[in-house]
């Protein structure tokens, strides 16, 4: 890489760290080229860029960005995981591979702000997806309509069981 190609490069990882939400950096040493490129095409599909990077071109790339602070977890062989929106797909996506890749190993990462450990990032796998949050809002959403529904109809089925059990009681002393 020329110098030209690799100011190019860091302006384009620049905008990748500046615009994502999320960013986990993993130890990748021992696997194989099949094991890289099965976690980049797992990522692929979510919208989540993986790359294997030079160390002091990610370092020149995380200046200006609220990411700089992974600056000290590069080094030796580390590949960037980088989400765009749905950052709980990206660490799934992450854990699932790293099943399968015994030599996959989380160094560190970004979320909302804050440098993870490999443990809160574990932690962020575990959270519910985007997906399932939204089904959850609108389960409660359409729960008080149906509610209200139920209450509204509760009222007048009462008084016609009221009537229909003193109706039943009148025919019954009418018989006796």
């Amino acid at each position: 890489m020329d110098r030209d190609q690799k100011a190019q490069f860091v302006e384009e990882l620049h905008g990748r760290f500046a615009e994502s939400s999320f960013v986990i950096l993993a130890g990748y040493k021992g696997s194989t080229v099949a094991q890289m490129d099965a976690l980049r095409r797992a990522c692929e599909p979510i919208g989540v860029h993986f790359q294997v990077v030079k160390n002091t071109l990610a370092r020149r790339a995380l200046e200006g960005t609220d990411k700089a602070g992974l600056a000290d977890h590069f080094s030796g062989p580390v590949g960037v995981m980088i989400a765009g929106e749905d950052a709980v797909s990206a660490a799934k996506a992450f854990k699932a591979q790293a099943k399968d890749n015994q030599f996959l190993e989380i160094r560190a990462g970004f979320f909302e702000g804050d440098i993870l450990d490999a443990k809160a990032i574990e932690a962020v796998a575990e959270l519910p997806s985007k997906e399932e949050l939204q089904a959850r809002v609108l389960a409660t959403l359409l729960a008080a309509p149906r509610q209200i529904m139920s209450m509204i109809q509760a009222a007048p089925r009462d008084l016609l069981y009221l009537l229909k059990n003193y109706a039943n009681k009148l025919e019954e002393q009418d018989q006796g």
